[in-house]
């Protein structure tokens, strides 16, 4: 198979916490059900969005567009999408004139973000961007930019910011009942041993690589958990188990978020180690989430003795329907264009912090 270039990829085709019935939910009533269309049908898309969105009380699945027209059939045939709901890459433009649809998704190799989400905001349909962002912070302000002028909602796809035992931890920034917190750490990763040099993930100009792939889990989870925003960062690359495929991106990547304020963040991401915790010690206690981000579920755990079980369902689900109720309340969604500018603006800040071995600041 050849070599994945950006520029190839792009041209295939030319807050409250309320809700009776889920106290997760933002609260206000849907007038109607938004209508969504996933840009980019990969794993993420098949696997994991299309069968959320079966569940969703508020979005649906009702278009797709996508630079891979032999799949075509298959989505039509088990989600029933009609004919005119159907895009590829070169005809996403017209979408703007199809009533059906008020959301696109752009589900598509982080390399490829930027182009995609500007072209979406320019349908003048909503944009739901899945995580990172994008490259780098130019190309997150381009997203915000094109979204702002365009009058369309943006929101980023950190389904961690929705998920309930999350959200309980960072209502503890607020009733303290284990004191201020005094150090955390936050691990994000999985035990691979890397991909085909073909693929998209191992592919630098794409965004492949452990720190933007899962490493924004430890950044957001920490600023998100913390209610801070680091002042500077260290970083570096311990030595790799695979040094012969990851010639790219980076395997496993370490570093520490400084607040300035006495706490620092002790964070770490790879894709051949398997951590992934969050914890916060506290004058009086600490509690954890372990694991912190997973497809099966998060479980929190407390000093003395809680536990949080996981929720039933998809995270995605919850997700979508939140951003879908901020869209129809006309509210900022809970995730907005400024939190996924704010991580990768960490991310390249780090990248930067490893090579040069110094201390980067924000």
């Amino acid at each position: 198979m050849p070599r994945i270039t950006r520029r190839h990829f792009l041209q295939i085709a030319g807050s409250g916490l309320l809700a009776a019935h889920s106290p997760f939910l933002l609260a206000q009533p849907a007038k109607k059900k938004l209508g969504v269309a996933l840009l980019g049908l990969g794993n993420y898309s098949t696997n994991l969005l299309a069968p959320a969105l079966q569940h969703t009380e508020h979005c649906e699945l009702r278009g797709i567009i996508t630079g891979s027209e032999e799949k075509i059939p298959k989505w039509q045939r088990k989600y029933g999408i009609k004919d005119a709901n159907v895009y590829t890459y070169g005809s996403m433009a017209e979408i703007a004139n199809n009533d059906d649809i008020d959301v696109i998704y752009v589900v598509t190799p982080t390399g490829t973000h930027k182009d995609f989400a500007v072209q979406a905001a320019n349908t003048g349909k909503h944009v739901w961007c899945e995580k990172p962002m994008a490259m780098d912070s130019d190309e997150c302000q381009a997203i915000i930019d094109a979204c702002n002028r365009n009058n369309v909602t943006l929101s980023i796809g950190y389904r961690m910011q929705h998920e309930p035992n999350t959200r309980t931890f960072r209502q503890y920034l607020e009733t303290k009942p284990y004191g201020d917190i005094t150090a955390v750490s936050s691990f994000a990763g999985y035990a691979g041993q890397g991909r085909a040099a073909d693929n998209w993930r191992m592919q630098k100009h794409m965004g492949g690589g452990a720190l933007y792939d899962m490493g924004v889990y430890a950044i957001n989870s920490a600023r998100f958990l913390t209610g801070r925003e680091p002042l500077s960062v260290t970083g570096s690359h311990p030595p790799q188990r695979f040094p012969n495929k990851f010639t790219e991106v980076d395997e496993t990547t370490l570093f520490t978020m400084d607040f300035g304020d006495g706490l620092v963040a002790d964070c770490g991401t790879s894709v051949v180690k398997g951590f992934n915790h969050f914890k916060a010690n506290c004058e009086d206690g600490w509690y954890q989430l372990k694991p912190m981000q997973s497809y099966n579920g998060v479980t929190g755990t407390t000093s003395n003795g809680q536990t949080l079980s996981p929720i039933d369902g998809m995270q995605q689900t919850l997700q979508m329907d939140n951003d879908a109720l901020a869209i129809i309340a006309g509210r900022q969604p809970m995730v907005p264009g400024s939190e996924g500018l704010a991580d990768i603006k960490i991310v390249n800040a780090i990248f930067e912090a490893a090579k040069t071995g110094q201390t980067v600041r924000l």
